[in-house]
């Protein structure tokens, strides 16, 4: 190989080793969540306590920090509520909702 060929091999070789390091060291938490999700998901909760309107039919898990709501709510409102409050808990870096207007 010639010298003006071997500098883009190699930089192209390093830019893949470079990439595929950053991939191996990537983890996911796994099926019970991530240290913290058990806690997240409380601090939900304890934020739903704190709005009444909100009832007690609203399940709350929490997996790799994504807070998942389900349930029923009377109105769309309280499912838009219930969306708001979850997202302001410490740890939650996302909620997805599947609430359903009971009426």
């Amino acid at each position: 190989m010639s010298k003006s060929r071997t500098l883009p091999i190699m930089t192209l070789g390093l830019s893949i080793a470079a990439v595929l390091s950053g991939c191996a060291t990537f983890e996911k938490c796994g099926f019970n969540g991530c240290p913290g999700d058990a806690k997240t998901t409380a601090n939900v909760k304890a934020l739903f306590d704190q709005h009444p309107e909100l009832g007690t039919s609203i399940n709350v898990q929490t997996l790799d920090h994504v807070v998942y709501l389900y349930g029923l709510v009377d109105t769309p409102f309280e499912s838009e509520i219930a969306k708001s409050v979850a997202l302001e808990a410490p740890g939650a870096a996302r909620v997805v909702s599947t609430i359903a207007n009971g009426n």
